[in-house]
C-alpha cells in the first residue's frame, strides 16, 4: 500500500502505474486537465492495453468541457462511458490498472488539485478492495444499481453514511480530521457523543456552529476528506460528512489499515494543524459586532490599496523553473498558478486589513464618552 501526498507527490506514481499495465485501464474522471496523464493513456491504447474512462455527466464548471474532454478521448482510440444523471453529481476519483492494482484519491487529475491543494491519495492492491471497485466501475458504465459487500470500499450514497458512523463511533481517544465541511446533523450527533466520551476531536476545515477544535488550512487549498482514527485506521476519499456527500452524489472512498501510510498522513496533519489558524479568529468575533457597512468599505479600500503583486510574479515565476526540465507550461497550468498565486495575496492582504480595521475600531470603541 502507497500513500500519495498533494502537492509534492504529483502524478509520476500514476503514470507509473498507467505504463506498466499490460491488460485494462479504468479510470473515473470528474476533472482533469494533465496532458502527461492523457498522453500515457493514449500510449497504453497503442501497445494494446484497453482503457475505458468513465467520465462525468456534470461538474460545477458545467458539461462542455467534459464533453471537450470525451471527444479529445475518443480521438486517441480511448474507450468513454458517461454516468447516469440519476444523481446529483458523480464526484470519485479512482484509477484501476489490470484489476489488480487500485488507485483512490481524494484530487481530481487537475493542476489545482495537485499541484496547490492539500490532498491525498492510496494505492492498494489489496484483493477484495480491486474487486469491489471493479464492481462499482463495472455497475456505473453500465449504468445499473451497485449493491456493496465490502465494508471497507466506500460508496455514497450506497453505503457511506453506515460505513462512516461506526468508523466514528468506534474512536477511544482521538479523531483527527479533514473536512472542507462537517455539517450532517447525524454526524455531528456521533462526533457529540465522541467528544462527551472524552474523545479529542480536531479538524482542519470547517464544522457547523463551532462545536469542535477546527482550523483553516492557512497555508493552501484544501481539497482532501480524510479521518484517522486513534492513530490506527484511515478513511481516505472523496465524501465530506455532510448530507449532499453521503445521500445523493457518488462518493468513493477507503478504510485502511497500514502502518506505513499512517505515521506520514499523522505527522501532515499535525503540520498543516500547527501552521493553521482557528476557523473562528480572534478578528472575526471581533467583526461580529461591528457595523458592516462602514467595516467592509474601509477593508475594501485598505485591500485595494495595499494587494501585493510581487508574491504573484514570484510564483509564476518559480513554476516556470521547475518546469524547464519537464516541457513548457500550458495556457490552462499558467491560469491555474497565475489564480492560486492571486488568491494567497488576496487573502494575506485580507488578513492585514481585517486586523487593521479591527484595531481601529476598538481603538475608536475604547475611547471615553463626551457627556453632553
Amino acid at each position: 500500500m502507497k500513500l500519495l501526498i498533494q502537492p509534492g507527490d504529483g502524478v509520476d506514481r500514476l503514470l507509473k502505474g498507467i505504463k506498466k499495465a499490460k491488460k485494462s485501464i479504468e479510470i473515473v474522471i470528474f476533472r482533469f486537465d494533465r496532458d502527461e496523464v492523457t498522453r500515457e493513456l493514449v500510449d497504453a491504447v497503442e501497445r494494446g492495453v484497453f482503457v475505458h474512462a468513465l467520465i462525468a455527466f456534470t461538474n460545477r464548471g458545467g458539461e462542455e468541457n467534459l464533453r471537450k474532454l470525451e471527444m479529445k478521448l475518443l480521438e486517441r482510440g480511448i474507450t468513454v462511458a458517461r454516468t447516469a444523471g440519476d444523481l446529483v453529481r458523480y464526484h470519485g476519483k479512482m484509477m484501476l490498472v489490470d484489476r489488480k492494482e487500485l488507485y483512490v484519491l481524494a484530487f481530481n487529475l487537475t493542476h489545482l488539485d495537485i499541484d496547490h491543494s492539500r490532498s491525498f491519495g492510496v494505492v492498494t492492491r489489496h484483493a477484495k478492495l480491486v474487486k469491489e471497485a471493479g464492481r462499482l466501475f463495472d455497475a456505473d458504465t453500465k449504468r445499473q444499481e451497485f449493491v456493496p459487500e465490502h465494508a471497507k470500499f466506500v460508496v455514497s450514497p450506497s453505503n457511506s453514511r453506515s460505513v462512516l458512523s461506526a468508523f466514528i463511533k468506534s474512536a477511544k481517544k482521538e479523531l483527527l480530521i479533514y473536512d472542507p465541511k462537517v455539517s450532517d446533523r447525524n454526524m455531528l450527533r456521533l462526533l457529540d457523543e465522541r467528544k462527551k466520551a472524552g474523545v479529542e476531536i480536531r479538524i482542519i476545515g470547517h464544522v457547523a456552529r463551532n462545536r469542535f477544535q477546527a482550523r483553516d488550512l492557512s497555508r493552501m487549498r484544501l481539497h482532501t476528506r480524510t479521518i484517522i482514527r486513534d492513530r490506527r485506521d484511515i478513511f481516505l476519499g472523496s465524501q465530506s460528512l455532510r448530507q449532499l456527500e453521503l445521500d445523493a452524489r457518488r462518493e468513493i472512498g477507503i478504510i485502511v489499515r497500514d502502518g506505513q501510510i499512517l505515521a506520514p498522513l499523522v505527522r501532515v496533519f499535525e503540520e498543516d494543524w500547527a501552521a493553521s489558524e482557528p476557523a473562528e479568529s480572534s478578528e472575526a468575533r471581533k467583526m461580529a459586532g461591528l457595523p458592516i457597512g462602514k467595516t467592509a468599505k474601509k477593508m475594501a479600500k485598505i485591500v485595494s490599496k495595499n494587494l501585493p503583486v510581487d508574491p504573484v510574479v514570484k510564483q509564476l515565476a518559480k513554476a516556470v523553473r521547475q518546469r524547464k526540465g519537464n516541457g513548457k507550461m500550458g495556457a490552462r497550468e499558467i491560469e491555474q498558478t497565475v489564480k492560486m498565486a492571486v488568491k494567497r495575496a488576496v487573502r494575506e492582504s485580507v488578513k492585514e486589513a481585517t486586523k487593521s480595521v479591527v484595531k481601529g475600531m476598538v481603538e475608536e470603541a475604547a475611547k471615553p464618552v463626551k457627556r453632553e
